[in-house]
């Protein structure tokens, strides 16, 4: 399919543009090409390290410090965005209290998700999570 000369990463899912994908992971090479290609059709990409950036503090935290500001830093940019904007969402959920809560948030805003992609370095407890729910795009879970 394409849309305006682009090929549609999401064939049959609807308005591409306003898709809502999760990479979990880190983004590897495999998926560049997605990833790109989500771009050129203005999907917002969302990552926590770009978000944290402006607050790097130089003192040292706790684990659970980091994983409580984390959460702070993504709830207000989804709560903060429009409903039916997409997203491509890379290294969040990394945990699987993150894709609890994330769950939370989407219930809260009756919104889905239309795509759930794992790279080879994704926690197995958050891919399990997405694979149990049915989200997980078996197709294109890189191993």
């Amino acid at each position: 399919m394409t849309a305006a000369g682009i090929s549609d990463p999401l064939p049959g899912h609807g308005a591409a543009a306003k898709a809502k994908i999760i990479l979990l992971g880190p983004p590897d090479f495999p998926l560049e090409n997605l990833m790109h290609r989500a771009r050129s059709l203005n999907i917002e990409h969302v990552s926590p390290r770009r978000l944290q950036a402006p607050e790097i503090s130089r003192r040292a935290v706790s684990a659970a410090a980091d994983e409580a500001r984390r959460l702070a830093l993504m709830r207000r940019w989804f709560f903060a965005r429009k409903p039916d904007a997409g997203f491509l969402l890379t290294e969040f959920p990394a945990t699987l209290l993150q894709a609890l809560v994330f769950d939370e948030w989407l219930d809260a805003r009756d919104e889905t998700l239309d795509r759930v992609l794992a790279s080879p370095a994704a926690d197995s407890a958050v891919v399990s999570h997405y694979r149990t729910l049915g989200l997980l795009d078996e197709a294109a879970v890189l191993a």
